[in-house]
């Protein structure tokens, strides 16, 4: 069992955390992010401290303690320096291009690819081949890179696709040349 839940959730002047009821609010330079406790976590401040308890030391209770302690600790880093994940695009033609609120991907197929950026997301690309995602949610951020990571999956024979950075790819040997 987790035994994250028992350590307070520390923050500083810059975010601002407010408690009504079971909804947790964490404001900051960048954003602000709700999120609702299950009925069997209680949330209160202590100066410059957010402390979780929970009613019982039922299995259920013990792993909802740590996953909301790691949920707001992620939600006051996010509100206020942001998470970050960077893909980059191999291929020949593998390029991005951002258009308002739109990112155009061309990965080698007959039509470009457009996907519509979230709310609360940014996407920058940077020579033409890398793709920054930065946002407040740490969740979101990880599921639009991987939305993005998925139009073309890195393929282990010839390594095109979009990876992530620092991702390795398992490479395949292909066929012989001869007997």
């Amino acid at each position: 069992m987790s035994r994250i839940g028992k350590y307070p959730v520390t923050f500083d002047e810059k975010s601002n955390v407010t408690i009504a009821g079971q909804m947790v609010t964490v404001k900051g330079a960048k954003a602000s992010l709700n999120y609702e406790l299950d009925s069997r976590i209680t949330a209160k401040l202590d100066g410059k401290n957010l402390v979780l308890t929970r009613k019982d030391d039922s299995k259920e209770s013990k792993s909802l303690h740590g996953l909301y302690k790691v949920l707001l600790s992620n939600a006051v880093k996010g509100v206020s320096a942001g998470f970050t994940k960077s893909l980059e695009m191999h291929g020949v033609g593998y390029r991005g291009n951002v258009q308002g609120k739109k990112l155009e991907l061309a990965l080698g197929f007959s039509h470009p690819i457009h996907f519509e950026i979230p709310e609360g997301i940014e996407i920058k690309v940077e020579k033409q081949t890398t793709v920054i995602v930065t946002g407040a949610d740490k969740a979101q951020v990880g599921q639009v890179s991987a939305k993005i990571r998925s139009f073309r999956p890195p393929e282990p024979y010839l390594g095109k696709g979009v990876r992530y950075v620092g991702e390795h790819i398992r490479r395949k040997a292909g066929k012989s040349a001869g007997k």
